[in-house]
Protein backbone atom coordinates (compact mmCIF):
# COMPACT_ATOMS: atom_id res chain seq x y z
CA UNK A 1 0.00 0.00 0.00
CA UNK A 2 0.75 3.33 -0.19
CA UNK A 3 1.40 5.87 2.67
CA UNK A 4 2.33 9.80 2.77
CA UNK A 5 5.35 10.50 4.63
CA UNK A 6 6.52 13.87 5.82
CA UNK A 7 10.15 14.61 4.58
CA UNK A 8 10.66 17.76 5.77
CA UNK A 9 10.86 20.99 4.35
CA UNK A 10 7.38 21.33 3.28
CA UNK A 11 8.13 18.06 0.86
CA UNK A 12 5.91 15.19 1.15
CA UNK A 13 6.22 11.70 -0.28
CA UNK A 14 3.98 8.58 -1.02
CA UNK A 15 6.27 5.40 -0.09
CA UNK A 16 5.22 1.88 -0.14
CA UNK A 17 4.67 0.03 2.85
CA UNK A 18 3.48 -3.76 3.48
CA UNK A 19 -0.08 -4.21 4.00
CA UNK A 20 -0.60 -4.66 7.94
CA UNK A 21 -1.39 -8.13 9.06
CA UNK A 22 -2.87 -7.69 12.51
CA UNK A 23 -1.00 -9.87 15.84
CA UNK A 24 -2.08 -10.80 19.12
CA UNK A 25 -5.35 -8.08 20.27
CA UNK A 26 -4.90 -6.12 16.98
CA UNK A 27 -6.93 -5.22 14.16
CA UNK A 28 -6.66 -4.09 10.80
CA UNK A 29 -8.76 -0.55 10.00
CA UNK A 30 -9.82 -0.13 6.29
CA UNK A 31 -9.15 3.57 6.61
CA UNK A 32 -12.43 5.68 4.90
CA UNK A 33 -11.14 9.22 5.80
CA UNK A 34 -8.19 10.76 7.20
CA UNK A 35 -8.44 14.27 8.33
CA UNK A 36 -5.51 16.81 7.90
CA UNK A 37 -4.57 17.93 11.42
CA UNK A 38 -3.44 21.59 12.18
CA UNK A 39 -0.42 19.92 14.02
CA UNK A 40 0.39 17.73 11.05
CA UNK A 41 2.09 21.32 9.75
CA UNK A 42 4.25 20.96 12.43
CA UNK A 43 5.81 18.12 11.50
CA UNK A 44 5.01 19.10 7.23
CA UNK A 45 7.15 22.47 7.80
CA UNK A 46 10.12 20.92 9.74
CA UNK A 47 13.53 21.45 8.26
CA UNK A 48 13.99 17.49 8.37
CA UNK A 49 11.82 14.67 8.30
CA UNK A 50 11.23 12.77 11.93
CA UNK A 51 11.47 9.28 9.89
CA UNK A 52 11.10 8.04 6.68
CA UNK A 53 9.46 4.88 7.90
CA UNK A 54 6.16 6.45 9.13
CA UNK A 55 3.15 7.62 7.62
CA UNK A 56 1.48 10.53 8.94
CA UNK A 57 -1.82 11.59 9.76
CA UNK A 58 -3.69 11.24 13.08
CA UNK A 59 -7.57 11.69 12.27
CA UNK A 60 -8.55 8.24 11.39
CA UNK A 61 -11.93 6.81 10.30
CA UNK A 62 -12.96 3.58 8.65
CA UNK A 63 -14.32 -0.02 9.25
CA UNK A 64 -12.27 -3.04 10.19
CA UNK A 65 -10.67 -5.10 7.71
CA UNK A 66 -9.58 -7.68 9.57
CA UNK A 67 -8.60 -9.20 13.18
CA UNK A 68 -6.13 -10.42 15.11
CA UNK A 69 -5.94 -13.19 17.67
CA UNK A 70 -7.33 -12.32 21.31
CA UNK A 71 -9.84 -10.34 19.57
CA UNK A 72 -13.69 -11.26 20.77
CA UNK A 73 -16.08 -10.47 18.32
CA UNK A 74 -18.20 -8.45 21.23
CA UNK A 75 -15.22 -6.49 21.06
CA UNK A 76 -14.67 -5.84 17.41
CA UNK A 77 -16.61 -7.31 14.57
CA UNK A 78 -15.44 -7.02 10.79
CA UNK A 79 -17.01 -4.17 8.79
CA UNK A 80 -17.54 -2.25 12.33
CA UNK A 81 -17.52 1.34 11.66
CA UNK A 82 -14.61 2.92 14.08
CA UNK A 83 -12.54 6.14 14.68
CA UNK A 84 -9.17 5.78 16.14
CA UNK A 85 -7.74 6.76 19.76
CA UNK A 86 -4.61 8.00 18.13
CA UNK A 87 -2.61 7.26 21.29
CA UNK A 88 -1.71 3.99 23.23
CA UNK A 89 0.23 3.22 25.96
CA UNK A 90 1.34 0.53 28.72
CA UNK A 91 -2.57 -0.39 29.50
CA UNK A 92 -1.76 -0.50 32.85
CA UNK A 93 -0.58 2.84 34.54
CA UNK A 94 -3.22 4.96 36.01
CA UNK A 95 -3.40 7.22 33.23
CA UNK A 96 -3.85 4.43 30.46
CA UNK A 97 -6.69 3.09 32.83
CA UNK A 98 -8.34 6.61 32.74
CA UNK A 99 -8.26 6.39 29.56
CA UNK A 100 -5.37 9.26 28.93
CA UNK A 101 -2.89 7.40 27.60
CA UNK A 102 -0.84 9.76 26.19
CA UNK A 103 0.02 10.49 29.75
CA UNK A 104 1.66 7.48 30.03
CA UNK A 105 3.65 7.18 33.02
CA UNK A 106 5.86 4.59 32.10
CA UNK A 107 6.81 6.36 28.97
CA UNK A 108 4.92 3.86 26.72
CA UNK A 109 3.21 6.26 24.60
CA UNK A 110 2.77 5.67 21.11
CA UNK A 111 1.04 7.97 19.19
CA UNK A 112 0.08 7.29 15.49
CA UNK A 113 0.94 9.49 12.75
CA UNK A 114 4.37 10.73 14.68
CA UNK A 115 6.27 7.19 16.31
CA UNK A 116 3.95 5.09 15.10
CA UNK A 117 2.22 4.53 11.64
CA UNK A 118 -0.76 6.60 10.91
CA UNK A 119 -3.78 6.69 8.98
CA UNK A 120 -2.67 8.44 5.33
CA UNK A 121 -2.58 5.19 3.80
CA UNK A 122 -5.34 2.55 2.83
CA UNK A 123 -5.16 0.50 5.76
CA UNK A 124 -3.80 0.94 9.71
CA UNK A 125 -2.89 -1.41 11.95
CA UNK A 126 -3.48 -0.98 15.90
CA UNK A 127 -4.79 -2.23 18.98
CA UNK A 128 -8.11 -2.96 19.12
CA UNK A 129 -8.51 -1.45 22.42
CA UNK A 130 -8.06 1.99 20.59
CA UNK A 131 -10.63 1.57 18.45
CA UNK A 132 -14.08 3.86 18.92
CA UNK A 133 -17.65 2.78 17.85
CA UNK A 134 -18.69 5.13 14.71
CA UNK A 135 -22.42 5.68 15.00
CA UNK A 136 -24.20 5.09 11.56
CA UNK A 137 -25.40 8.37 11.71
CA UNK A 138 -21.88 9.97 11.31
CA UNK A 139 -19.88 10.32 8.17
CA UNK A 140 -16.54 8.82 8.27
CA UNK A 141 -15.41 12.31 7.62
CA UNK A 142 -17.05 13.65 10.80
CA UNK A 143 -15.34 10.31 12.91
CA UNK A 144 -11.92 11.33 11.27
CA UNK A 145 -12.23 15.26 12.67
CA UNK A 146 -13.69 13.74 16.23
CA UNK A 147 -10.56 11.52 16.30
CA UNK A 148 -8.66 14.61 16.83
CA UNK A 149 -9.24 18.09 16.03
CA UNK A 150 -13.24 17.99 16.94
CA UNK A 151 -12.47 15.73 19.96
CA UNK A 152 -9.52 18.74 21.02
CA UNK A 153 -11.86 21.44 21.44
CA UNK A 154 -14.41 19.30 22.95
CA UNK A 155 -11.59 18.34 25.36
CA UNK A 156 -11.36 21.79 26.04
CA UNK A 157 -14.68 22.77 26.74
CA UNK A 158 -15.16 19.87 29.04
CA UNK A 159 -11.67 20.76 31.09
CA UNK A 160 -12.84 24.58 31.67
CA UNK A 161 -16.36 23.14 32.92
CA UNK A 162 -18.20 25.15 29.60
CA UNK A 163 -21.90 26.10 31.20
CA UNK A 164 -24.66 27.09 28.95
CA UNK A 165 -24.40 30.43 30.97
CA UNK A 166 -20.94 31.35 29.94
CA UNK A 167 -19.61 33.83 27.48
CA UNK A 168 -16.26 32.11 25.80
CA UNK A 169 -13.73 34.28 23.18
CA UNK A 170 -12.17 31.46 20.76
CA UNK A 171 -9.01 32.33 19.52
CA UNK A 172 -8.69 31.06 16.53
CA UNK A 173 -11.25 30.18 13.61
CA UNK A 174 -9.00 27.13 12.54
CA UNK A 175 -10.26 23.55 12.41
CA UNK A 176 -10.15 23.67 16.47
CA UNK A 177 -11.28 27.05 17.17
CA UNK A 178 -13.99 26.64 14.36
CA UNK A 179 -14.97 23.36 16.09
CA UNK A 180 -15.10 24.68 19.43
CA UNK A 181 -17.34 27.48 18.22
CA UNK A 182 -19.63 24.98 17.04
CA UNK A 183 -19.94 22.91 20.18
CA UNK A 184 -19.23 25.53 22.63
CA UNK A 185 -22.88 27.05 21.03
CA UNK A 186 -24.44 23.77 20.48
CA UNK A 187 -24.37 23.58 24.92
CA UNK A 188 -25.81 26.89 24.65
CA UNK A 189 -23.06 29.00 25.36
CA UNK A 190 -22.72 32.71 24.10
CA UNK A 191 -19.11 32.04 21.44
CA UNK A 192 -17.02 35.58 20.89
CA UNK A 193 -14.67 34.42 18.04
CA UNK A 194 -11.86 35.72 17.31
CA UNK A 195 -9.34 35.60 13.62
CA UNK A 196 -7.43 37.20 11.85
CA UNK A 197 -8.56 35.95 8.18
CA UNK A 198 -11.97 37.51 7.69
CA UNK A 199 -13.22 34.71 5.85
CA UNK A 200 -12.55 32.52 9.19
CA UNK A 201 -14.91 34.94 10.99
CA UNK A 202 -17.33 34.60 8.75
CA UNK A 203 -17.87 30.93 8.53
CA UNK A 204 -17.41 31.20 12.49
CA UNK A 205 -20.82 33.42 12.52
CA UNK A 206 -22.74 30.57 10.27
CA UNK A 207 -21.02 28.00 13.26
CA UNK A 208 -23.00 30.03 16.06
CA UNK A 209 -21.13 32.62 17.43
CA UNK A 210 -22.87 35.84 18.39
CA UNK A 211 -19.71 38.10 17.75
CA UNK A 212 -16.76 38.41 16.14
CA UNK A 213 -13.68 40.35 16.31
CA UNK A 214 -10.39 40.82 14.43
CA UNK A 215 -7.67 41.45 17.00
CA UNK A 216 -5.16 42.92 14.37
CA UNK A 217 -6.31 46.60 15.24
CA UNK A 218 -4.66 45.85 18.71
CA UNK A 219 -8.49 46.63 20.66
CA UNK A 220 -9.46 42.85 21.85
CA UNK A 221 -9.35 43.63 25.64
CA UNK A 222 -11.69 46.93 24.89
CA UNK A 223 -13.98 45.35 21.81
CA UNK A 224 -14.61 42.27 24.57
CA UNK A 225 -15.43 44.29 27.54
CA UNK A 226 -17.94 46.37 25.48
CA UNK A 227 -19.83 43.16 24.22
CA UNK A 228 -19.90 41.86 27.90
CA UNK A 229 -20.49 45.27 29.55
CA UNK A 230 -17.45 45.67 31.43
CA UNK A 231 -17.56 42.29 32.85
CA UNK A 232 -14.88 40.10 30.36
CA UNK A 233 -15.61 36.54 29.11
CA UNK A 234 -16.18 33.93 31.46
CA UNK A 235 -13.97 31.58 29.86
CA UNK A 236 -11.03 32.13 27.03
CA UNK A 237 -9.81 29.38 24.63
CA UNK A 238 -6.67 29.92 22.86
CA UNK A 239 -6.59 27.44 19.70
CA UNK A 240 -4.07 29.74 17.04
CA UNK A 241 -0.81 29.07 18.56
CA UNK A 242 0.39 32.82 18.58
CA UNK A 243 1.80 34.30 21.47
CA UNK A 244 0.17 37.44 20.84
CA UNK A 245 -3.43 35.66 21.29
CA UNK A 246 -2.33 33.69 24.16
CA UNK A 247 -1.55 37.09 26.01
CA UNK A 248 -4.72 38.35 24.67
CA UNK A 249 -6.73 35.22 26.09
CA UNK A 250 -5.10 35.70 29.52
CA UNK A 251 -6.65 39.49 29.85
CA UNK A 252 -10.07 39.50 28.35
CA UNK A 253 -11.64 36.86 30.97
CA UNK A 254 -13.45 38.40 34.26
CA UNK A 255 -12.72 37.79 37.80
CA UNK A 256 -12.77 34.54 38.71
CA UNK A 257 -12.36 33.18 34.77
CA UNK A 258 -10.78 30.74 33.10
CA UNK A 259 -7.89 30.87 29.96
CA UNK A 260 -7.59 27.60 28.94
CA UNK A 261 -4.32 26.81 26.16
CA UNK A 262 -4.34 24.23 23.23
CA UNK A 263 -2.55 25.70 20.40
CA UNK A 264 1.23 24.44 19.73
CA UNK A 265 3.35 27.08 19.46
CA UNK A 266 2.44 29.85 22.26
CA UNK A 267 4.72 31.15 24.55
CA UNK A 268 2.28 32.43 27.65
CA UNK A 269 4.13 34.79 30.06
CA UNK A 270 2.57 37.17 32.47
CA UNK A 271 3.09 39.17 35.98
CA UNK A 272 1.75 37.59 38.49
CA UNK A 273 0.91 40.70 40.68
CA UNK A 274 -1.10 42.18 37.63
CA UNK A 275 -3.72 38.86 37.71
CA UNK A 276 -3.41 38.12 41.44
CA UNK A 277 -6.50 40.23 42.98
CA UNK A 278 -8.43 38.74 39.65
CA UNK A 279 -7.86 34.33 40.40
CA UNK A 280 -8.25 33.55 37.71
CA UNK A 281 -7.69 29.89 36.94
CA UNK A 282 -4.63 29.33 33.82
CA UNK A 283 -4.95 25.89 32.17
CA UNK A 284 -4.04 23.43 29.24
CA UNK A 285 -5.51 20.99 27.45
CA UNK A 286 -4.03 18.18 25.63
CA UNK A 287 -6.39 16.71 23.30
CA UNK A 288 -9.11 14.29 24.79
CA UNK A 289 -9.28 10.84 26.69
CA UNK A 290 -10.73 7.80 24.80
CA UNK A 291 -14.17 8.04 26.55
CA UNK A 292 -14.12 11.82 26.05
CA UNK A 293 -14.04 10.74 22.54
CA UNK A 294 -17.00 8.93 22.44
CA UNK A 295 -18.83 11.17 24.86
CA UNK A 296 -17.68 14.25 21.64
CA UNK A 297 -19.47 11.76 19.26
CA UNK A 298 -22.61 10.88 21.44
CA UNK A 299 -23.02 14.53 21.77
CA UNK A 300 -22.77 15.02 18.11
CA UNK A 301 -25.71 12.61 17.05
CA UNK A 302 -27.98 13.71 19.71
CA UNK A 303 -27.75 17.54 19.03
CA UNK A 304 -26.97 16.97 15.15
CA UNK A 305 -24.56 18.89 14.89
CA UNK A 306 -23.08 19.58 10.96
CA UNK A 307 -19.57 18.39 11.47
CA UNK A 308 -19.07 17.73 7.87
CA UNK A 309 -19.56 21.49 7.51
CA UNK A 310 -16.27 21.76 9.34
CA UNK A 311 -14.60 20.52 5.87
CA UNK A 312 -14.07 22.75 2.98
CA UNK A 313 -11.09 20.11 0.72
CA UNK A 314 -11.26 16.52 0.07
CA UNK A 315 -8.24 14.78 -1.44
CA UNK A 316 -7.21 11.60 -3.10
CA UNK A 317 -4.13 10.24 -1.13
CA UNK A 318 -2.31 10.32 -4.19
CA UNK A 319 -2.57 14.64 -4.39
CA UNK A 320 -1.18 14.69 -0.85
CA UNK A 321 2.01 17.51 -2.22
CA UNK A 322 -1.10 20.02 -3.23
CA UNK A 323 -3.02 19.05 -0.07
CA UNK A 324 -0.48 19.95 1.98
CA UNK A 325 0.35 23.00 0.06
CA UNK A 326 -2.97 24.51 0.50
CA UNK A 327 -3.27 23.34 3.93
CA UNK A 328 0.05 25.44 5.06
CA UNK A 329 -1.56 29.04 3.46
CA UNK A 330 -4.15 28.32 6.77
CA UNK A 331 -6.64 30.23 4.68
CA UNK A 332 -9.72 27.87 4.28
CA UNK A 333 -11.19 25.49 6.05
CA UNK A 334 -10.16 21.61 7.37
CA UNK A 335 -9.05 18.95 4.77
CA UNK A 336 -9.77 15.54 4.30
CA UNK A 337 -8.74 12.66 2.44
CA UNK A 338 -11.40 10.55 1.31
CA UNK A 339 -10.62 6.60 -0.15
CA UNK A 340 -13.22 4.90 -1.75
Amino acid sequence: MLGVVFKGGRRIALERFPDPTPGSRQVVVEIKASGMCGSDLHAYRKATGDSDKIIGGHEPSGVIAALGPGVAGGVARVGDRVMVHHYHGCTTCEHCRSGWAQLCTNGETEIYGINRNGAHARYMLVPADTLVPLDGRLSFAAGAAISCGTGTAWGALKRMSLSGRDTIAIFGQGPVGLSATQLAAAQGARVIALDVKPARLARSKAFGAVATINPSDGRVKDQIWELTRGKGADKSLETSGSSAAAKDALHVVKTWGTATFVGLGAEVAFDVRAFLGKQITIMTSWSMSIRDQKACADFIVERGTDIDSLFTDSYRLDEAETAYANFDRQSGGKGVFLFD
